[in-house]
């Protein structure tokens, strides 16, 4: 999911942001909750479980792991079971680290985010420049919303991202070729005192660094 990219994102009117602060959370409906989110949460730290399902509906080994991201741009995205592998931005370039093969994949951040399911929740820009959003029926406790991409590159056909709270519960991502990847959140805390260099990658020496332009 990260790793499809981040470029643009979220920016809201002050006005949208202040009828928000009158909405309860449980009362607003997604893209509201969304709004409120972008506008509130600078940062955060998670748990994540990821599964994917195949275009016939078989699923695949899942995968769960810790997330943290600081606006704009900023975020990790560790995988811990069942295998490690380390997604990571510092705002200029992503990294992404697979300790098994001893390999780290680096891309500038602006090549590698654009109109991605990061740029909706991790990002700060404009969401109705790259994504168009509409409103999707409550579902298993959530309020839902659907961010379609307005360009053909991104990778994927739709996310829908569900909300309870005025905080993003669960992602289902629809790719070009069917497969659907769905990401649950929990444990989440809002704003807190990140560690210091959360978001820097030191290479190992016996790492080999492939650079992605």
């Amino acid at each position: 999911m990260i790793e499809s990219g981040l470029r643009t994102a979220l920016n809201w009117l002050a006005a949208g942001t202040l009828a928000l602060a009158t909405l309860p959370a449980s009362a607003a409906d997604a893209r509201q909750q969304l709004e409120r989110f972008v506008a509130e949460v600078q940062s955060a730290t998670g748990s994540f479980t990821q599964q994917v399902a195949d275009d016939r509906g078989q699923l695949r080994q899942s995968q769960s792991g810790e997330f943290a991201f600081q606006r704009p741009g900023l975020f990790r995205w560790q995988t811990v079971k069942p295998y490690a592998q380390l997604v990571v931005s510092d705002g200029k370039l992503l990294r992404q680290y697979d300790p098994d093969l001893a390999q780290v994949t680096e891309r500038p951040v602006g090549e590698s985010i654009g109109a991605s399911p990061a740029a909706i929740l991790f990002g700060s820009g404009s969401l109705d420049e790259a994504f168009e959003v509409t409103q999707q029926p409550d579902r298993d406790g959530l309020a839902w919303l659907r961010a379609r991409p307005r360009t053909g590159d991104a990778g994927f056909a739709h996310v829908d991202i569900g909300f309870l709270d005025g905080l993003p519960r669960r992602l289902e991502l629809l790719d070009a070729f069917g497969q659907t990847t769905r990401i649950g959140l929990s444990d989440i805390t809002a704003n807190p005192k990140l560690a210091s260099g959360i978001f820097d990658l030191e290479v190992p020496a016996d790492v080999d660094v492939v650079r992605v332009q």
